[in-house]
Formats: C-alpha cells, sequence, structure tokens
C-alpha cells in the first residue's frame, strides 16, 4: 500500500508547510491521492493490468485578495516530499505580491475538521480475473474494472485538518452478441452492465452477468422501425443517470440561476413544476465524496435542489457566494452536483415490464447535448441493448433512435411512475485520476418519449 494514501504521511507534510508566514495570510494543502488497480478485459481474458499509486497536492497561498497556487506530483517519501513542498512554498511566497487581486475570492473563516475512513472489502486483482473466467467464458466480454482506495485530505496554517478514504471498485463492462464476428449487422450488439461498491461479491457480480447474457440472443432478432413521434418508456437507471447528468450542466448552479441560462429556470420562476413525486439531493453524506472543498469549506450533509417538483436551494460556489451575498454551501467551482440523489418510487423492479406494458425499453442513452436550454429540451441517441416490448414482453430491438424531449416534462407531466430501487452510478472517468463523483437514481416510467430520427 502507498503511503501516499496514508494519513500520517499527510499529517507530516501538513505539519511542515502550513505554518504562519510573514507576508502571508493562509497556507493551505490540499491532497487528492490513490493507489488503484485497473484491469481491462476482452474476450473474457485480461488485455491490460496496472496499478497507479499517485498523489496530487495543491499548495496554496493567501494575503488579502491575492492567491497563487500549484499543483505538485508527490512520490511517497516523507522526505523528498516535504522538501519539495516547502521550496515550491518559497517560491510561490517570493511572487505573491506581484498577483492581482481576486474581487471574488472567498475562504472559510471558521476551523472545522473532519475525518472520515470507510475501509472496504475489495476483491485482489486476481479474484477479479477468476471471477470473469467463471462467470463470462463463454460469452464476449469487454470491461473496465478499477479500484482501490481514494483519499482527499485538507490542511491550512490555522490548525484545520480534513481527512476522507474510501475504497470502493467500480466495473463497466458489456457482452457483446457473439455472430458480430461474422455478420456486420451484429457488431454493435451488445448488453452494458455495472457493478459498483465497497464490498465485492462475487455472486453478484455473476449475477449480473448472467442477467445480461439472457438478452442476447434476442438482439440477433431484425430491429423493428420506428416512425418517429412519442412513445411509452421505461428509462433503466443507467439512462436516468444521463438524463440527471445533462441537468446537472447548470441546472443547479447559483450562477447560472441568477444569470437566466440554467434549464431549470422556468422551474426556478415558478412557471411550472416537476411531478410532485420528484425531489433531487445533493446527499453528500451518503455518496463517496468528502465533507469538504479544496478550499476547506465545509459540506453540508444534504442540500434539497428540488423537492416535491419544486425548485429548493442551489449550489453556490465561495466565488459565486462572493458576488452575489450569499452563504457557500461547499459546491466545487463548476457548481455541479457531486453526490446527487433522485428519491425513489414505488415501482418494483419485477413489475416494470408489467407496468410499461407496449412501448419501449432504454437501457442506455449516450451524446446528450441541449436543443434548447431555457426550456430544459436535450437530444441523444439510444444506445446498447434497448428493446420494443409489446404485453409486457421483450420483442425485438431497437434500432439506434434519436430522442428531443424535456428534462422539465419527462420529470414532470410526462412521468407515469418512479422505480423503487435506486441504483448508485459513480463517475467512472480516471482521466488523471479516479473520481468519488456519483449518481444514484431509479428508474423511470414516462409517456411520450419523443424520438425523431
Amino acid at each position: 500500500m502507498s503511503a501516499l494514501t496514508e494519513e500520517t504521511h499527510f499529517r507530516e507534510l501538513a505539519d511542515a508547510v502550513c505554518r504562519p508566514l510573514a507576508g502571508c495570510e493562509r497556507v493551505t494543502l490540499h491532497l487528492a491521492a490513490e493507489d488503484s488497480s485497473f484491469l481491462r478485459f476482452n474476450r473474457a481474458r485480461v488485455r491490460q493490468a496496472t496499478q497507479v499509486s499517485q498523489g496530487i497536492a495543491t499548495l496554496s497561498l493567501v494575503a488579502g485578495r491575492r492567491r497563487l497556487r500549484a499543483n505538485l506530483t508527490l512520490g511517497g517519501d516523507a522526505a523528498a516530499d516535504r522538501a519539495r513542498l516547502l521550496a515550491e512554498r518559497d517560491a510561490l511566497l517570493a511572487e505573491l505580491p506581484q498577483v492581482r487581486e481576486d474581487p471574488w475570492l472567498l475562504l472559510p473563516d471558521t476551523v472545522q475538521d473532519s475525518r472520515h475512513e470507510a475501509r472496504g472489502a475489495l476483491p485482489a486483482a486476481a479474484q477479479v480475473i477468476d471471477a470473469v473466467e467463471r462467470a463470462a467464458a463463454a460469452h464476449d466480454f469487454v470491461g473496465f474494472h478499477a479500484g482501490g482506495p481514494v483519499v482527499r485530505a485538507f490542511a491550512d496554517s490555522r490548525g484545520q485538518r480534513n481527512w476522507h478514504r474510501v475504497e470502493s471498485f467500480h466495473f463497466d463492462w458489456c457482452l457483446y452478441h457473439p455472430g458480430g464476428a461474422h455478420d456486420a449487422a451484429l457488431r454493435d450488439k451488445a448488453v452494458k452492465s455495472s457493478y459498483a461498491g465497497a464490498a465485492w461479491d462475487e455472486g453478484e457480480f455473476a449475477r449480473r452477468v448472467a442477467e445480461g447474457a439472457v438478452r442476447l440472443p434476442l438482439l440477433a432478432q431484425p430491429a423493428r422501425p420506428l416512425a418517429p413521434g412519442p412513445y411509452r418508456a421505461w428509462l433503466e437507471p443507467a439512462a436516468v443517470g444521463e438524463l440527471l447528468g445533462a441537468m446537472s450542466w447548470g441546472g443547479f448552479g447559483l450562477k447560472d440561476r441568477r444569470t437566466g441560462v440554467s434549464p431549470l429556470t422556468r422551474l426556478e420562476r415558478g412557471e411550472l413544476a416537476l411531478d410532485p413525486r420528484v425531489s433531487l439531493t445533493e446527499a453528500t453524506a451518503r455518496g463517496g465524496t468528502p465533507a469538504f472543498t479544496e478550499d476547506g469549506f465545509a459540506r453540508p450533509a444534504e442540500v434539497r435542489l428540488v423537492e416535491a417538483g419544486r425548485a429548493a436551494d442551489t449550489l453556490a460556489s465561495p466565488r459565486s457566494a462572493r458576488e452575489y451575498g450569499v452563504a457557500a454551501n461547499g459546491a466545487c467551482d463548476e457548481e455541479t452536483p457531486q453526490a446527487l440523489v433522485l428519491a425513489p418510487g414505488t415501482l418494483p423492479a419485477s413489475r416494470t415490464l408489467e407496468a410499461l406494458g407496449t412501448g419501449l425499453w432504454i437501457s442506455n442513452l449516450w451524446y446528450l447535448n441541449y436543443s434548447d436550454r431555457p426550456n430544459g429540451r436535450v437530444t441523444g441517441m439510444t444506445r446498447f441493448a434497448c428493446f420494443r416490448v409489446e404485453d409486457g414482453r421483450l420483442v425485438a430491438p431497437l434500432p439506434v433512435m434519436r430522442f428531443d424531449d424535456s428534462l422539465l416534462r419527462l420529470f414532470g407531466p410526462g412521468l407515469v411512475e418512479l422505480g423503487a430501487e435506486p441504483g448508485l452510478q459513480p463517475d467512472p472517468h480516471t482521466y488523471g485520476q479516479r473520481l468519488l463523483a456519483s449518481v444514484t437514481t431509479p428508474g423511470l416510467l414516462v409517456e411520450g418519449l419523443r424520438l425523431v430520427l
């Protein structure tokens, strides 16, 4: 295990670097570290196995409205890391008087310590490989597994100390139709699944693989063409997560709301409301997100963004809070949710096909973007195993289709029922580092999903 994900290493660095300095009012240190294993599979065989141990430290010095920051990659050796940080601190201190003042700079004025450590039951790489061999050897299994401890930590020269260490894994995979090697029409036919958490259960992984495999034969049936128009549809949690991701692009941020560019502006103004069963919360306490920001602000356990279908609070970053004279509430600079939760409904998974009746089963969506931002309209494509449903039965695969519809309608008058079982969807991106953001959402039964192509 790397020293970069151990609390003693960070505290030693913080105690050496975060000290009061002449000519500087505050020194802060933020750490983003991980000790991760990555596995890539193709045809149920390992194609890449990588171990990454890294720590990125952000050192910041503040005097009045002036601030300078620098990012350094740490190596895990306490003496070497300490020497590099101290040298960088001295260089920033010399440059600080030359920096232009920032009128929107806002830093916390109270010291709030916190500590959270969640040990998991993570599989070794060999366990994951053996599990894939046992559950998926008969399939064209293509997947990516990432797991291990992730750390976020903060310290400053006022004495504040925050520590957040969680152990988790995330496994995304597709089962491709076996006829794809010989039939061009089947090459893009796949069932996508995922499994994430803090405690690995091989039985649960095998169950999800088997569940996807059941739908593979249906993908070989000829796709039934669909005329553009509105359709009753069941959206799986993965598809709803994409919709909520689009809603988060400016939907909940204070600045976007105040400047009128939010896709939820009409909701904010009270011109319309979502379905009363829709409640959206930034639920830091229930996700893997740390209870503090990179600047040392404490994050509340939850921020209610939509309550009973009506606009509630917004996500206020420190800069927006300073600009508009409100209190910051732990939002990141982009003012996007980091632990968004859509409250579940009452429709059990066992009844979704029956409740849908005749319509569309949408497993995944992608390439979403706004087609009419002021009215919350988004467009995107169906993806992977999406099906026609007749009388509660999956009968034929859907061709790839484009939809164009309003989030305000889908979560408003178009909502029929919310699923009873929410699914956790961690952010799977690993560009530069593993992330801790997530969306937790049930599936959605809607009336009139508008297909356009």
